[in-house]
């Protein structure tokens, strides 16, 4: 089995791409691969975002609301995956092909369109969405972040218990497949190219920390 854990950021562009070719990976690879798009917002991230978008740094309002937009989107995709993790990717690409590629700005409307798309039922959507629940997974999902030394995103965690490497690698600021791809690969020479790059141990943890990640 393979597992792909990815930080996203749930507005954006670059990350919508991954998680589109990561999709199609799981349709088209004829292994059994789990994976979770995890929404990651932290000031570094929104310090990255604001260089990207070339908004001056003495611009506190401007600066709030793009975090309050990502904060606010991530909870939007935490609350829709209640009514299911389809719903939920629904909801995370729709939002991100929207105000990344569409450039639509990010509201509450935008988001509730796209929970009705998705044959959700709204009225949950927004009670859910207002509950302490929510923000609790949210944290979850930021504490998992840090303990995988997440920094950046889109960045990906691949464990493969297919073949002898019963730990995670952290493929960062991912904006290719080609490491993914290589990750998800069971041959000898596949083994043999990461034993000689990374000098692999052996652990047994399920779930790796970040001192077992090897960063690639």
């Amino acid at each position: 089995m393979i597992e792909i854990y990815l930080f996203v950021n749930p507005l954006g562009g670059i990350c919508l791409n991954v998680e589109k070719d990561i999709l199609k990976l799981v349709e088209t690879e004829n292994k059994k691969i789990q994976f979770r798009f995890i929404p990651f917002v932290n000031m570094r991230t929104i310090n990255h975002l604001i260089k990207l978008f070339d908004i001056p740094s003495h611009d506190i309002e401007q600066r709030n609301q793009l975090f309050e937009d990502v904060y606010s989107a991530a909870l939007d995709y935490k609350a829709a995956q209640l009514q299911g993790k389809k719903k939920g990717r629904y909801l995370l690409l729709g939002l991100q092909q929207a105000v990344a590629v569409d450039k639509i700005p990010y509201s509450s409307e935008l988001t509730e369109k796209f929970v009705v798309e998705a044959g959700g039922d709204l009225d949950m959507f927004k009670a859910d969405r207002q509950s302490d629940f929510v923000k609790e997974s949210f944290q979850t999902d930021q504490q998992i972040a840090r303990e995988m030394g997440i920094v950046k995103h889109p960045s990906a965690v691949v464990y493969n218990y297919t073949c002898d490497r019963d730990f995670g690698v952290l493929v960062e600021d991912c904006q290719s497949m080609d490491e993914i791809k290589r990750l998800c690969e069971t041959s000898e020479d596949n083994l043999q190219y990461f034993h000689e790059k990374f000098e692999l141990n052996h652990y047994n943890e399920p779930r790796i920390p970040h001192g077992h990640l090897h960063l690639l």
